[in-house]
């Protein structure tokens, strides 16, 4: 046997330079697993948990699959064992079991990897075993090494980045009332806790997670204990616990802190998850302990969440950071020339050139951060001056190549809902009025033509509704807009408003 660069398993050639029978299938069998987990389980999931779930090799009866994380391993093993297994067991009936590696501790060392290939076939406790009895798919018990069971049970967060502070975040019109909360909630009088939890929303590289270290920081030089946590790090600690055994000290050290911070919550998904953290939340906030949360949506918008974790996120201050304003990109460009100045004593920039980059990126924060570096290497390593033109062919790929803007489905339902004089919650409902279906056809259009989500999941987001109902009104739609003019132009305009 040998491995691909890849990572799979082919069959040797035979002496008639055939391959092995038996073998030569694997990556074509991986390949339609992977396609009928995307259709069953829709294109978000997919990409959320499988997108870097890679098959390793298929020895004796069990598909090696490995992941680069330990915590996409506990909980893909968590909750999707008996799906990925049931599929696998559908595409090809040579595969008995699923084993699940980590690739950062397999690593990519050949003779680490046929140590693994070599080693014993794994006993039922150690890989997904389909149960004796039909139709009971149970979820795996594997038995996690020593060093992640030591992890789990300590949960020292995420650490706060130094160079995030409120000294060195620039406030504009747009971050204004964020930096004024966050500021308030971090110089709390006696520790006590005010807009709690604070809650604040915005798009990529807006600020919001500058706020979150900020007030970090502050708090911890008052000597109080803080907790920073990602949504994915939460995740981990909370299904690491549960397969440690240690779930009760993981509450209990959560619960004992000062100032719980807890950034991407619109990542938190799992249905005993969400009613942990939604536990978390009451126990701190009738403590009088703070919480400060980061999204990148309002709560009322997260509707993978459970409605009563919802209504306590909503229950505090709910601040929106807008998109930055010209004069507020002006300040932060300047800034960061001003800083790089101090390094590289050289380095000149324009009022003129600082003006233009202002005027033509206008997406984010990181996206100015990284035009001021292209400007830099531009002086550095050519040796010339920074001049309109050069500034031009420096930020061309950050101009001309930014990503389209992402869709929600949510922000078509607002907007369709306020064009048309509905609510959401009338296009959501099952309402069949002419003045409701209409509307509700256009924004499931609208979702299929302008989002990834499939069918079914479009159906979901609407009320719970079958993929067939999404799929006849986006075929009653396409058919109305080749006959009616106005309705054409009606429903162009809405695509235009929501990709600017």
């Amino acid at each position: 046997m040998y491995r691909s660069e890849d990572h799979r398993t082919f069959a040797a050639p035979s002496e008639n330079g055939m391959e092995a029978p038996g073998e030569q299938s694997a990556s074509d069998v991986w390949t339609r697993v992977k396609r009928r987990l995307r259709a069953e389980l829709g294109e978000d999931i997919f990409a959320s948990w499988f997108g870097r779930l890679e098959l390793d090799s298929v020895i004796e009866g069990c598909a090696y699959l490995t992941v680069p994380t330990r915590f996409l391993k506990s909980w893909i093993e968590s909750h999707y064992a008996d799906r990925v297994l049931a599929v696998y067991r559908s595409e090809s009936g040579d595969v008995e079991r699923v084993s699940i590696g980590v690739r950062s501790t397999l690593g990519r060392d050949p003779a680490a990897q046929r140590r693994v290939s070599d080693a014993p076939r794994p006993t039922p406790a150690a890989s997904m075993a389909l149960p004796s009895a039909p139709g009971e798919l149970k979820t795996p018990s594997i038995a996690a090494p020593q060093e992640e069971r030591g992890e789990s049970g300590d949960l020292g967060g995420a650490p706060l980045d130094s160079r995030l502070t409120f000294e060195s975040f620039i406030v504009g019109r747009s971050n204004a009332l964020a930096h004024a909360a966050a500021d308030r909630v971090a110089h709390a009088q006696n520790g006590q806790a005010i807009y709690n939890p604070l809650y604040l929303h915005a798009g990529v590289g807006l600020g919001k997670t500058h706020l979150l270290h900020a007030i970090g920081h502050e708090v911890r030089a008052q000597g109080r204990r803080v907790i920073y946590l990602t949504a994915d790090r939460f995740m981990y600690g909370f299904v690491a616990s549960l397969k440690a055994q240690t779930s009760l000290a993981f509450k209990e050290r959560l619960r004992g802190i000062d100032l719980l911070i807890i950034d991407d919550v619109q990542f938190i998904q799992g249905k005993q998850i969400q009613q942990e953290f939604g536990h978390t939340l009451n126990a701190l906030i009738d403590a009088g302990r703070q919480i400060v949360i980061a999204a990148d949506r309002p709560p009322a918008d997260l509707e993978n969440l459970d409605e009563r974790v919802r209504s306590r996120l909503a229950g505090g201050l709910v601040v929106e950071v807008s998109a930055l304003d010209e004069a507020l990109r002006t300040s932060i460009l300047t800034t960061r020339v001003e800083a790089l100045k101090t390094i590289h004593p050289t380095f000149e920039v324009g009022p003129n050139v600082i003006a233009y980059v202002a005027r033509a990126i206008t997406a984010n924060g990181r996206d100015l951060e990284g035009a001021v570096n292209r400007l830099l290497a531009h002086a550095t390593l050519t040796g010339s001056s920074i001049t309109l033109e050069t500034a031009e062919t420096a930020i061309r790929d950050l101009v001309r190549n930014r990503e389209p803007k992402r869709v929600k489905i949510e922000d078509i339902q607002k907007l369709v809902a306020s064009r048309y004089n509905v609510s959401r919650s009338d296009i959501l409902s099952e309402r069949r009025t002419a003045a409701v279906v209409r509307p509700r056809q256009i924004a499931m259009y609208l979702s299929k033509v302008l989002t990834l989500r499939s069918l079914p999941e479009i159906g979901r987001r609407f009320g719970g509704r079958d993929h067939t109902t999404v799929l006849h009104a986006v075929r009653k739609i396409e058919k109305a807009l080749g006959e009616d003019h106005a309705l054409s132009d009606e429903v162009e305009l809405l695509k235009r408003m929501l990709q600017e």
